[in-house]
């Protein structure tokens, strides 16, 4: 399967569908949700994932549950863009598991960062650790999510 999206019918979307809801449930009860064998829905599954559209299946874990209840959204700003300094960011950003996104931004901000940690004196330490790992951050500018309204993995299907 090439990635041109003209080679996915109706049945590959409903199969990723249910997948993206509960990646856990076994084949044949994938396919009976949408209407096939266990080996047609198995091979379906095997050629989006060797196509790469189903890139991984993991656990999502409540990050309340494990203390972890607040999230932070942190702007950076920097005015270099040279490879260097993008490498240094992106090794920094790396080495920090509490990032959970790293966005490059069109726009003011040049960088947007998900951060998940306990609460702020949590943040604070992130924070030191990251403007101490790369250089010449201009700014950071943090906002703290009062109450997640909507959260999914799941994509749409494009239009």
């Amino acid at each position: 399967m090439n990635n041109d999206l003209t080679q996915l019918d109706s049945i590959d979307w409903a199969i990723l569908r249910v997948v993206q809801d509960d990646a856990s449930l076994p084949v044949h009860e994938v396919g009976e949700r949408v209407g096939l064998s266990s080996n047609a829905c198995w091979r379906r599954i095997k050629r989006l994932e060797e196509s790469g559209i189903i890139a991984r299946r993991v656990a999502l874990l409540n990050a309340a549950k494990l203390g972890l209840a607040t999230t932070v959204f942190a702007s950076i700003r920097t005015q270099r863009h040279d490879p260097a300094w993008l490498e240094a960011f992106s090794k920094g950003v790396a080495g920090i598991e509490e990032i959970s996104e790293c966005h490059r931004m069109a726009g003011d901000v040049d960088y947007l960062l998900k951060i998940v940690v306990r609460d702020i004196a949590h943040y604070d330490r992130i924070y030191r650790k990251l403007i101490a790992a790369v250089p010449d951050i201009a700014d950071v500018s943090s906002s703290f999510s009062m109450e997640q309204m909507k959260a999914t993995t799941a994509l749409p299907r494009p239009v």
